[in-house]
Parts: C-alpha cells; structure tokens; sequence
C-alpha cells in the first residue's frame, strides 16, 4: 500500500442539510470511494465525470437520512457499521420520515467494525468507531486526515437527541479515539468546515 499523502480529494455540499459529499481517489488508477453521497446524485456524478473517476464503493459515515439519500444512484457496493445496518432501510431510524421525506436506501454490502483496513487502489483506509451520534457512526483516517462525519465538527459536536444519540459515548469517542491523534491531523466533517486535531483541542467549546 501507498504510504504518504498522495490521493485526490474533492468535496461537495449536497441537499437541504448541507452535508459535505466527499470523493477520495488513488491518483494513479483513478479509483474512487464517495463518503455519505447525501444527495444531488447529478451533481456528484457530473464530478466524477470530469475527474474521470471510478467509484469502487460507498462509505456511509453513519446512517442518517441526510448522508445515505443518494446511495443507490452509483451501482457501488455500500460498506457501513453494522449498528447503523438497519438505519439503511427503516425510515424512522434514519430521520427520513421525522423530515417529510421517507425513503430507504439498497441494503449494505459490507459491514465495517472498528480496526478494519479498506483498500482503495494504493490507499488504505482506516475504519474506527465512533458512536454517540448513532451507535454505528465511525471515522475514517488515510495518512494525516480524519472524515470524522458527524462526531467532531469544526468549533462543534454531533447531536444526540436523537433516537438512538448517547451524549456521554460521543464525547468518549471524541476524546479516546479523535484526540489522540497528531495536532496537526486534518478533519473533514460531515457538515461544515474543515479543522484540525490541534485547533479543536484548544477551542472547540464542547470539549475545552
């Protein structure tokens, strides 16, 4: 496996939740992997498109209605925790139907569990679990960046009231299993913009 910072990455804002769409990619080979494609299928396709990318798969952050809405517009194997397994197809689980929008998406080809390595051409991503969002929410790490989802945000934490949400297990997975990592690790959240290990640290308000 490749080590090193080399990968392509872009990101979109997609549907009425503003959840960051991104598309991580071997340089090289042109494979892809798109992580929480939430919505717009046009316009993430019309990225691919142009960067000439091949989605090899889908990787669901968790499994809110708001990340997984565009799943089954790709034709790509969908990997998730498999505490969210059920959040894919049930409507009420997925806050699909509290928003006025119920839907289910195409059942998961893979379940995930914290430690796990998925490779994408020479990259190798790094699965660990971090619940209290839902159960199943994990983050994804490559070299010296984190897609944490819905966990860490910039200057923010996930919700948890929410069915299925766990204040006190967020903030353990943020601080046991986010924080340890080098301050200079690159955050890519879910919603907003992106951060750092060090400046959340100093700053985040539900943290310091």
């Amino acid at each position: 496996m490749r080590k090193g910072f080399e990968f392509i990455l872009k990101s979109l804002v997609v549907g009425p939740m503003a959840v960051n769409c991104y598309c991580l990619a071997d340089p090289d080979i042109k494979d892809a992997c798109l992580i929480d494609p939430g919505a717009e299928p046009a316009r993430i396709k019309e990225l691919l498109v142009r960067e000439k990318l091949k989605v090899k798969f889908i990787l669901n952050t968790h499994g809110h209605g708001d990340h997984i809405a565009a799943n089954g517009y790709f034709d790509a194997p969908i990997y998730i925790h498999r505490l969210d397994e059920d959040f894919l197809t049930d409507s009420n689980k997925n806050l699909s139907s509290m928003f006025g929008f119920p839907f289910a998406s195409p059942r998961a080809s893979k379940f995930l569990e914290d430690g796990d390595t998925v490779d994408l051409g020479g990259l190798r991503l790094e699965i660990i679990h971090t619940p209290g969002h839902t159960p199943g929410s994990i983050s994804i790490k490559y070299d010296n960046i984190v897609f944490t989802g819905d966990c860490l945000f910039n200057g923010g934490i996930g919700r948890t009231d929410f069915t299925y949400g766990d204040e006190q297990a967020l903030l353990k997975s943020i601080r046991e299993r986010l924080l340890i990592f080098d301050d200079d690790t690159i955050i890519y959240p879910g919603h907003g913009e992106p951060s750092t290990i060090g400046r959340e640290k100093g700053s985040n308000p539900f943290l310091t």
